[in-house]
């Protein structure tokens, strides 16, 4: 009986996800633990390992199609002494129908549909991409020539629709219009639960000035005894500040539920990484049981695993709090959006000099502001304050934070 390989769920809200590649073709012998295709979720890229051994004998959802429901089926493995004929015999398996036995798993690392035209009289061939984008700019996908295979509409044929469309509704010159970047499902989900925040929780914004010479200072002498295996960075220190503060401050780590305000046991901070396609916050777990070399190397192989869309869901789903560096390109202070459930981020700014008062005079020091964005459901004011009054007595006072 041909075993059906199904849509993997790689996190509990993951409802749908892309199937970017696939590393097997019909008729390839596999293996189990064997490497079949590479799915794409709202963070990252994951390799589908295959469960059972056989032959892949039918693809259902070609690579590049995005849109594909959990638990949908993806592929059909014959088992060995199966002919590929059986796969014409076999019930057609329900597109959203739990399957008690799937045929591969998800690791780190939408079925092209025929559609009849308007008057009903033939079917266009269409990926799910192009067609979700045909409906968005109404076009008609009757009217277009697929360059795909078998004569598939693509996303690339909808390009000169979509500026002849344009063009049409509007008088500017075909040079003013500008090129649709269609969403990937990082920009996509990224922007549904940020918009979701903004709307649904009350922010409270609490701004600090952080005088770091001696943090400076303190890094400088810590990477030059350290040589060239460790380079600590301004973030590491501020990871750890946060770790303490929120040791010193448990009150902020916290999460607003329907039930209650649920106080967090362990100190999981989630940083802030820019990728060319979004965000994403990998996390250091117990960081506040971590060291500044510890936290430095993690938080490098994090980053990069990151970029290269390799991060398992455990490495960015959670954690307690958020922080969001715009320091190195220039930024001198901000605001950011919490994250849900975390109840607040803080956003740190670049150090730079400024004019202090110092001593009762005016003098030059290594200024850097930090904002804090709390969810007024689960801290007030006062609990931010101490929050932030505490990650900047760390920040000034780094030899605290070594003890």
């Amino acid at each position: 009986m041909p075993i059906p390989v199904t849509m993997p769920a790689l996190s509990p809200t993951m409802t749908e996800g892309r199937l970017a590649t696939w590393h097997k073709r019909e008729g390839d012998v596999v293996k189990a633990g064997d490497v079949i295709a590479e799915i794409e979720t709202d963070k990252a890229t994951m390799e589908l390992e295959a469960v059972d051994a056989g032959t892949l004998g039918r693809i259902v959802v070609p690579a590049g199609a995005a849109g594909v429901k959990v638990n949908s089926v993806i592929a059909m493995l014959l088992e060995e002494g199966e002919d590929k004929s059986v796969l014409d015999r076999a019930p057609k398996p329900a597109a959203t129908a739990p399957v008690a036995r799937p045929a591969a798993v998800a690791s780190p690392a939408a079925t092209s549909v025929a559609a009849p035209k308007p008057n009903g009289s033939a079917r266009v061939l269409a990926s799910p991409l192009a067609r979700k984008l045909a409906k968005e700019q109404s076009i008609d996908l009757a009217s277009l020539k697929g360059s795909g295979p078998g004569g598939r509409v693509v996303q690339r044929d909808l390009a000169g629709a979509s500026r002849a469309a344009v063009a049409a509704k509007a008088p500017a010159s075909p040079s003013e219009a500008g090129t649709l970047l269609p969403y990937n499902n990082v920009r996509r989900i990224t922007a549904e639960r940020l918009s979701e925040a903004w709307r649904t929780i009350p922010h409270i914004y609490l701004n600090v000035d952080c005088i770091v010479d001696r943090l400076m200072e303190a890094r400088a002498e810590l990477n030059a005894r350290a040589g060239e295996g460790t380079k600590l960075s301004v973030n590491d220190f501020v990871i750890r500040a946060v770790a303490f503060a929120l040791r010193k401050v448990p009150e902020m780590n916290s999460q607003w539920t329907t039930a209650g305000t649920l106080r967090l046991s362990s100190i999981d901070v989630a940083i802030a990484v820019a990728l060319p396609n979004g965000l994403i916050t990998p996390i250091i777990r117990r960081a506040d049981a971590k060291g500044l070399a510890e936290i430095s190397a993690e938080m490098r192989a994090l980053a990069e695993k990151a970029r290269a869309g390799k991060l398992m869901p455990e490495e960015y789903q959670g954690g307690g709090f958020a922080i969001s560096n715009l320091g190195m390109y220039g930024i001198k202070d901000f605001g950011a959006i919490v994250n849900p459930p975390q109840a607040g981020i803080l956003a740190v700014g670049a150090a730079e000099k400024r004019p202090i008062v110092k001593h009762g005079a005016l003098a030059i020091g290594t200024v850097m502001s930090c904002t804090l964005s709390c969810d007024h459901r689960v801290v007030d004011g006062a609990i931010g304050a101490q929050f932030l009054t505490a990650v900047k007595g760390f920040l000034e006072e780094p030899m605290t934070m070594l003890l």
